[in-house]
């Protein structure tokens, strides 16, 4: 049995990666939207909108500004009806913007063509509509993702890849900014502020890319950058680890400065390490990890503070035999524990198919089965759903039986 990354599906990726047959000062912990007792309100409930590919929204490119704007209303209405809290909206897709910016061109999801202004604010829209709604709007960047091919003569002709051609790396046929240049890493922490300063926003989120899943047989070319700035490093797998660390250490010192109330979430993929190769990764056989592979230190992100939550995606169904869903939300509850980082579940509402292969997706009660397991955790504070369009349509009736389980009014009575 394979495991498709989520991310990658998003990114159209043909790459299959297998789970089941396989530095610096830390930044003073975030303490913003929370209790008095030092922690956010339990229950967080929220779904993912992704505009890559139209896998969610737009349902495809080229629409009027009136039926995009009328597909996001429908899909906060979803929320609303799922009893839901929180959207995170992917807002940054592929180093452009679902918003005016003045660092990158307007995402070609939106029109078709790269750089085409649609005729509205997607994202100013998005956080006018959610809060009247009564949802958090958390914007979704992807920090280093440039293009789904590795053409930089398609890129349009201002976009600051072709304008810096020396940020990029090819790999995997998609075309990357490098984060081992210090420049590339304010470039993209600048465009993330670019709509941080200019809406009111409920959190800043990233996703699981960071260096790219490994594909058999590529060579990621950062050789010149670690040349230049690898000294002092046991290894470039350090060194790669210690840019990325970097990258989310600045990025909460920079959020806390310029807005303490905002919050800082990440959602990586749920194993860190197995425990056969670390005594302290999780009970689990999975083909990679965060650390090794994506060369992101998750569990040290949390044990320093520099997040304020963290949304692992747990993308397995309980008795899974690499990657047991039993097995991976205890490790990450032992992770937050003693902590002020909030620990929010991601859950693969999208792999929820009466024809699944997998007997357990099958079940329309699957997903209602995590909730009542992750319930006896108290560092589980809520749960994110991948994704909106099955929010919406709940093919085999799992979001319509977590709702009743778990949200509606008989549910709030147990």
């Amino acid at each position: 049995m394979t495991y498709i990354d989520r991310r990658a599906l998003l990114a159209g990726a043909v790459g299959v990666i297998a789970a089941a047959t396989a530095g610096s000062a830390a930044a003073a912990p975030r303490t913003s939207a929370r209790t008095p007792g030092g922690r956010a309100a339990a229950d967080f409930r929220g779904m993912w909108i992704a505009s890559v590919s139209n896998v969610d929204w737009p349902s495809e490119s080229g629409l009027s500004a009136a039926r995009q704007r009328a597909e996001l209303l429908a899909l906060l209405d979803s929320a609303v009806e799922r009893r839901l809290g929180a959207v995170v909206l992917q807002v940054r897709p592929a180093a452009d913007a679902l918003w005016p910016s003045k660092l990158e061109p307007w995402s070609q999801w939106l029109t078709g063509k790269q750089g085409v202004d649609p005729g509205w604010d997607p994202l100013g829209t998005a956080v006018k509509e959610a809060h009247a709604r009564g949802l958090q709007l958390h914007a979704w960047f992807n920090p280093f993702r440039v293009a789904n091919h590795t053409d930089l003569d398609r890129l349009v002709s201002t976009h600051p890849a072709r304008r810096n051609p020396g940020w990029t790396v090819e790999y995997g046929d998609k075309l990357y900014y490098n984060p081992g240049l210090p420049e590339v890493r304010r470039f993209v922490q600048d465009a993330m502020f670019d709509a941080v300063s200019r809406y009111s926003l409920d959190a800043v989120h990233w996703d699981d890319y960071f260096y790219p899943y490994p594909v058999a047989g590529e060579y990621f070319d950062d050789d010149e950058a670690f040349e230049e700035y690898g000294a002092g490093f046991a290894s470039r797998a350090a060194w790669r680890r210690g840019n990325i660390d970097t990258l989310v250490r600045e990025m909460s010192a920079r959020l806390r400065a310029l807005k303490p109330a905002l919050r800082f979430g990440i959602s990586p993929f749920a194993v860190w390490r197995n425990s056969d190769r670390d005594p302290t990764g999780s009970p689990t056989r999975a083909g990679l990890g965060t650390y090794d592979d994506l060369y992101a230190d998750t569990r040290k992100w949390v044990k320093e503070g520099w997040i304020d939550y963290i949304v692992p995606q747990a993308y397995w169904h309980i008795g899974h035999p690499t990657a047991d869903y039993a097995d991976i939300v205890p490790w990450w509850a032992r992770t937050v524990a003693g902590t002020k980082v909030d620990l929010y579940v991601g859950e693969a509402l999208y792999r929820c198919d009466e024809d699944s292969p997998t007997e357990a997706w099958r079940d329309p009660g699957e997903l209602s089965k995590h909730l009542t397991f992750a319930r006896g955790y108290p560092e589980v504070r809520g749960h994110v759903y991948f994704s909106a369009k099955q929010v919406a349509a709940d093919p085999n009736g799992a979001m319509a039986r977590v709702v009743a389980d778990h949200y509606g009014p008989a549910a709030s009575r147990r």
